[in-house]
């Protein structure tokens, strides 16, 4: 019995000190592996630490049907009254442009990709912010999306 405290109590010591840093993580399912244009990725954070510095990630997973080497997204990071405080397009390759080969990690079809969108961003004021995400490509219902998401850290180098 007592062997058994010791190692769940290391245990919990190992996973609450492999702390990345993050303060938010969602993904956002499509339905039917399908990213309507006018279908924006919403989230909802909050932030109570201006004194440290914060990086964003995209995260993403496709299908290996993805009818495009890449994807372009726009996002804007907003407060809770519409104030945009960045926004921007970026363009993420999804697929080697010679060989077709599937950057990501992935398993048979699927594969997810987490990309720094912004890097050591500092915000000025506490409180509720919002991000959103969009799919710029040419096409009104782009394929084979199967979700997108947000995670936000504190930046580990201070």
């Amino acid at each position: 019995m007592n062997r058994i405290i010791v190692f769940l109590t290391i245990l919990i010591f190992i996973a609450f000190g492999c702390n990345s840093g993050r303060i938010f993580e969602k993904n956002v399912k499509f339905s039917d592996r399908i990213w309507n244009k006018d279908s924006a990725a919403v989230f909802d954070f909050e932030i109570t630490d201006i004194n440290s510095d914060y990086k964003f990630y995209f995260n993403l997973r496709n299908t290996i049907l993805y009818p495009y080497q890449n994807i372009y997204l726009s996002y804007s990071l907003e407060d809770t009254l519409g104030n945009v405080y960045d926004s921007d397009l970026t363009n993420i390759n999804l697929f080697d442009s010679k060989t077709g080969k599937p950057f990501g990690n992935g398993m048979g079809d699927i594969f997810d990709h987490q990309y720094l969108v912004i890097d050591d961003y500092q915000f000025n004021n506490p409180g509720l912010y919002q991000f959103r995400i969009r799919q710029y490509m040419r096409m009104d219902s782009l394929p084979e999306i199967m979700s997108v998401g947000l995670r936000v850290e504190r930046s580990l180098s201070q």
